[in-house]
């Protein structure tokens, strides 16, 4: 099987990606793509071939093996790293749409087509909840079709056509269960990046959104206090009531005024 299109998507997506989000495509590049790829795909390769049972009842061999495992370790090992990645394209085809659009207009219309702002930030925030979802999700899926995450060397079955109680024995049993450990382990690795990357997002445009409003009611305070000098100042010299070379204004006005500037 082919990964090219995942390695060319997970290269797209550590080119618009946070500090954090980069480490989370190092781990799913490294720690289990290539892991699957290099290794993991070859232990299960014939698994079914390997497993064995102490009769050679027609059927029952086949019958067994597909109610102890309904679904391939391996097979859903794949799954899972496919939907875990995908949500990440919505980051992608966002940045894409912006670039065409700015082709289209033949002008500039963002600063930098890769900022995290308006409906790229959604994106952003929601890829991670997509990803954290999806990771749990096959966790959980794990866990009931295997009754756990362990790899037993002897299951027992009774299923017709097996006529008693047979004895079947799984390959390798000892080399999956730690793979399948190791899957577990890279999965919650996942899980606490794509929460920590969450919360900064969260944390980082709640401090932003929080200054720009400081500052602009700042900025508001002290344009009330220049107009209000301005306008003591025209009525003064309309009146001609000049006593001195500083402008008038009400005792109250001057004191929120000079507090103001005080504080910037």
């Amino acid at each position: 099987m082919s990964w090219g299109f995942l390695r060319d998507l997970l290269s797209g997506v550590n080119k618009y990606s946070t500090g954090i989000g980069r480490i989370w495509v190092a781990v799913v590049f490294i720690f289990r793509l290539l892991v699957y790829i290099a290794a993991a795909e070859n232990i299960w390769k014939h698994e079914h071939d390997e497993f064995e049972c102490n009769i050679k009842q027609p059927g029952c061999e086949n019958v067994c093996f597909d109610h102890f495992f309904p679904v391939s370790h391996i097979r859903l090992w794949a799954l899972q790293l496919i939907m875990v990645s995908t949500p990440s394209l919505l980051v992608v085809f966002h940045v894409a749409y912006r670039e065409n659009r700015e082709k289209r207009h033949s002008q500039k219309l963002y600063r930098s087509p890769g900022d995290r702002d308006g409906g790229l930030l959604c994106n952003y925030l929601i890829s991670p909840i997509l990803k954290t979802g999806f990771e749990i999700v096959f966790l959980v899926l794990f866990y009931k079709l295997y009754n756990g995450f362990e790899v037993p060397r002897l299951v027992k079955c009774d299923i017709r056509p097996c006529p008693n109680m047979v004895d079947c024995y799984i390959s390798k049993p000892t080399e999956k269960m730690i793979f399948l450990y190791f899957l577990v382990a890279t999965s919650c690795l996942c899980i606490v990046l794509n929460l920590s990357e969450l919360t900064y997002l969260i944390f980082k445009y709640s401090i932003k959104c929080y200054l720009k409003r400081y500052i602009k009611k700042h900025r508001g305070s002290k344009s009330d206090c220049h107009k209000s000098e301005t306008i003591s100042h025209n009525r003064a010299a309309a009146a001609g009531q000049f006593h001195d070379s500083s402008p008038s204004l009400p005792l109250n006005m001057q004191d929120e005024c000079e507090k103001s500037s005080l504080s910037t």
